[in-house]
């Protein structure tokens, strides 16, 4: 796995070439990155089924418990079929742009 950190949140990128082993490992590590928001790139896996995507869900729903956010960038999904925990975004910019407006949200109480 390859770690970017960002001002305020780290990208988690994958180097194998399988996103539900990916999914795994990140929630066996958690504790490493549990107060951390967090981007998930799983752009290079193109085209996703939704049961690949939803290897996700339970780390997503845990992570954000501790008020911190969870988001994953992936642009061939169809975002029309993603349950509306997880959090999916086409890119990295708006992978940005989210983990912002709900910093901006936890600081008003919401």
């Amino acid at each position: 796995m390859k770690i970017t950190e960002k001002d305020n949140y780290k990208i988690f990128r994958d180097e194998k070439d399988d996103v539900k082993d990916f999914a795994s490992y990140l929630e066996r590590v958690h504790d490493d990155y549990r107060d951390d928001n967090v981007v998930v790139d799983i752009l290079k896996y193109g085209n996703l089924e939704l049961d690949e995507l939803l290897a996700f869900l339970q780390l997503s729903n845990n992570h954000r418990k501790n008020k911190r956010s969870f988001v994953i960038v992936n642009d061939t999904i169809n975002i029309d079929r993603v349950p509306e925990e997880l959090m999916v975004v086409p890119t990295l910019q708006e992978a940005e742009d989210i983990i912002q407006m709900e910093e901006i949200e936890r600081d008003l109480g919401f």
